[in-house]
């Protein structure tokens, strides 16, 4: 019953090496529920060491693409019939448990793409924002939500967008909660493209196959060297550097690629 839960829960499909994700609760805006936290976790533990996965698109069904906890369940457990009596190291280790979603994205040695195709909100924008790439519809909307119910912020959300917009920017969002509109997260760089709501998955899946076909290790390098760049001082990543390139460059990958260049040819990637 549970694999069957989050199967309904998460649709996971694979083609031409990227796995899509999709959330699967369009009823309640994709609202993120146990069943879609662990398939998450177990689709992209199995990513990671999956050599023919090679770039990983996460979407939401229905019109939006994830609207955070589930308020309705967050009644339940304060007052109702989910009422349970937790310590507080309780709670806070299962959250944190769930809360490896963000981290994997953000870690996996293979380029994670989120096709936000409407409200984004609270820990699903922190999802998001956990991915590489955020590809938008014209219709999304981004909300870190917490300050309307009483939350702080969860899912890395503050860690991410702190890096991404800066951190007068990121206190307004998250005291304020006031949407973001689809241009603006552009312009201030929380998502890379905007595009037609009715070309989102067509759009987002040809940059997912771009990816996917070839350069996977190096790309894996190219992840790794700019997320420690956020904090890293420079000599440390310029040894990151030194030491991923010296790998990257002992590849067939590499190698037939510096052949191509001089013969005036496609390279032929193969991962290896």
């Amino acid at each position: 019953m549970a694999t069957e839960q989050k199967a309904q829960h998460l649709i996971a499909q694979r083609q031409d090496g990227v796995l899509s994700l999709t959330l699967n609760q369009p009823d309640k805006l994709n609202a993120l529920s146990d069943p879609m936290i662990a398939g998450l976790l177990e689709e992209l533990g199995r990513a990671a060491h999956d050599s023919e996965v090679r770039c990983v698109v996460l979407s939401g069904a229905g019109r939006g693409f994830c609207s955070g906890g589930d308020v309705s369940r967050m009644r339940d457990r304060n007052e109702g019939s989910l009422a349970v009596e937790q310590t507080v190291e309780q709670r806070m280790a299962g959250l944190r448990r769930a809360e490896e979603v963000s981290l994997m994205l953000h870690e996996l040695p293979k380029p994670t793409i989120a096709a936000i195709n409407g409200a984004a909100a609270g820990a699903g924008l922190s999802i998001a924002l956990a991915c590489d790439l955020r590809i938008a519809a014209d219709s999304a909307r981004l909300i870190t939500a917490f300050a309307r119910v009483g939350f702080s912020g969860d899912f890395g959300g503050t860690w991410l967008m702190t890096r991404l917009v800066g951190p007068a920017r990121a206190k307004e969002f998250y005291f304020f909660a006031d949407p973001i509109e689809a241009n603006q997260a552009l312009a201030l760089g929380l998502v890379n493209r905007v595009v037609p709501a009715a070309s989102l998955m067509a759009e987002t899946g040809a940059l997912a196959k771009r990816i996917a076909a070839g350069r996977a290790i190096a790309y894996g390098y190219m992840k790794a060297n700019i997320n420690a760049a956020i904090t890293a001082d420079f000599r440390t990543l310029l040894d990151r550097e030194a030491f991923g390139q010296t790998l990257t460059g002992r590849t067939e990958d590499h190698k037939d690629a510096v052949k191509a260049f001089l013969e005036k040819r496609q390279p032929t990637f193969k991962g290896r």
